[in-house]
């Protein structure tokens, strides 16, 4: 099998004109094409007036050529398979998406995981979730934030990343996805994505496939403690009491299991503080993007909602960025703590609703939080706690328009922008929700943005705050074998560890450490 790259055809483009330019990019008569698939596509807009789709062809030819390259092989095999179930069962603690792949790969290797989730399953964890969102009311443990499938299930369901991967292990991830019920095109084009609803089933078939499997899954089971002596994990104890002896333990928990956190630290796992970014999500309507981006084509349904990615360097030093940018979605309460106020973005699989939203955050370090390794949990508490002051009480997060919150005065009224964040927006001045520094930084980008998208900085746009789970403030820091630095049998992973950002990674990461506890567990 042979790819072809950088193949470029007009966006109207039909099934016969693909399989041309297939030939011709070979140098072959199309009758020596014996098979061929689309590996990727995506699209070049930079010429408004000229979209270009871009694809990436692996094929079967009948004859030897010089063009191309060969295909990289990119199926899955475990590096090593269970000879017995074990003794003692290895632990994963989290049901996100690196816990998920990370309890598939053991089972499909024979090793019968146990899962433990401190929330409630996928289906009985959205209705909790609406009820935070519809009626102020917030379960600490069954939220956006806890429950069957992670902080990723209320999301865009973005499904790509920047990670060097050169075993294709995403490739497993998107395979066993689509195996769950995802559409097969998350496997060919550039940016696919999912959505919440799709999410939502898919993470119920996986389950099913590893307890078919011989894992085993145990909701409403919050890990409360951990027996650590000479440097080794013998077990993990749950909240009712329970003692699970187990010599491996897989730690998927999440950037928000802060009480875990302080647990490890008590314990006296290594772990540093570490950079995340900090700000709030602001709301456009979607047709101006997609103008912007796509000009005449915009709408078209081979382009779908435009997208974007923003990059501006404030005079008082500070990065300000784009962050999590979700088309045609909406704004979401995604707190998991009592008197707190957090925002985050999401979008169906449609991604039809009127707004755009993406968060625009600053990033910071741990210099800016000094006070040792949870430093960044209680600095992430004190403006959540801001805002949840800001925004009134029940939930309502604090909004201003941009307009407004550029020229340093409050806000009073909407205006051609409704936010979509539920419980609702109560409009004031969002400068008491943030460091002084961050929100310069913020009222210096915003027209420096609309200068790259028109209309970005327009007075109508609105702000909510805040935004603060961006990513881990910490990180469990681990050495080459995936285990803790100082703690045998402990495999910090995902997003919670700092070793990943996003639904792909984090199932990379679980797939990587999952592989790294079967070998351990084989001898």
């Amino acid at each position: 099998m042979r790819r072809l790259t950088e193949l470029r055809l007009p966006i109207d483009h039909d099934e016969a004109q693909l399989k041309a330019a297939i030939a011709a990019g070979f140098g072959v008569p199309e009758s020596a094409i014996l098979s061929w698939h689309v590996h990727r596509r995506a699209w070049d807009a930079r010429k408004k007036s000229q979209i270009m789709l871009v694809y990436t062809i692996d094929a079967v030819l009948a004859v030897d050529v010089s063009t191309g390259e060969p295909a990289p092989e990119m199926s899955y095999s475990p590096p090593a398979i269970a000879s017995a179930r074990p003794a003692k069962r290895p632990v994963i603690i989290g049901t996100g998406p690196c816990g998920i792949l990370a309890a598939l790969i053991l089972a499909e290797a024979g090793f019968c995981p146990l899962i433990l989730e401190r929330g409630k399953l996928v289906r009985e964890r959205t209705k909790d979730t609406w009820g935070l969102w519809r009626r102020g009311e917030l379960n600490p443990t069954s939220n956006v934030q806890f429950g069957e499938g992670g902080a990723g299930t209320f999301s865009d369901g973005k499904l790509y990343s920047q990670i060097k991967d050169p075993r294709h292990l995403g490739r497993k991830v998107m395979e066993e996805f689509v195996e769950a019920g995802a559409p097969e095109e998350i496997l060919t084009i550039a940016k696919p994505h999912i959505g919440t609803f799709r999410l939502v089933s898919m993470v119920e078939a996986i389950r099913a496939k590893v307890e078919a499997l011989g894992g085993e899954y145990r909701f409403g089971a919050k890990v409360d403690d951990f027996d650590i002596s000479d440097g080794q994990i013998h077990a993990v104890t749950l909240e009712d009491g329970e003692r699970i002896e187990t010599e491996h333990v897989i730690l998927a928990i999440g950037h928000s299991a802060r009480d875990t956190f302080a647990r490890l630290h008590q314990r006296g796992v290594f772990m540093e503080a570490k950079p995340f970014s900090i700000g709030f999500r602001i709301e456009h309507p979607q047709g101006m993007i997609d103008r912007h981006r796509f000009g005449a084509f915009a709408g078209h349904p081979v382009l779908g909602a435009a997208d974007y990615k923003l990059v501006h360097h404030a005079k008082n030093g500070r990065s300000v960025y784009s962050f999590c940018m979700c088309p045609g979605g909406t704004v979401v309460a995604a707190t998991s703590e009592e008197g707190r106020v957090v925002t985050n973005g999401m979008s169906q699989y449609s991604r039809a609703e009127r707004n755009a939203n993406a968060g625009i955050v600053v990033g910071i370090t741990p210099a800016d939080y000094p006070g040792g390794v949870l430093a960044g949990v209680e600095f992430q508490r004190r403006w959540e706690s801001a805002a949840f002051v800001a925004g009134g009480g029940g939930y309502m997060a604090p909004g201003q328009l941009v307009g407004d919150f550029i020229a340093g005065r409050a806000s009073s009224a909407f205006g051609e922008v409704q936010p979509s964040y539920k419980p609702g927006v109560h409009l004031t001045d969002l400068a008491p929700t943030l460091p002084d520094y961050a929100i310069a930084a913020i009222r210096e980008a915003l027209p420096a943005f609309g200068r790259q998208i028109k209309g970005f900085d327009r007075p109508g746009a609105v702000l909510t705050g805040v935004e603060t789970r961006t990513s881990s403030p910490v990180r469990i820091t681990r050495g080459k074998d995936f285990c803790s630095l100082n703690v045998r049998g402990l495999y910090p992973a995902g997003e919670g560890a700092g070793y990943a950002g996003g639904i792909l990674s984090a199932g990379v990461d679980g797939i990587k450490v999952a592989e790294a506890v079967s070998k351990s567990l084989a001898g």
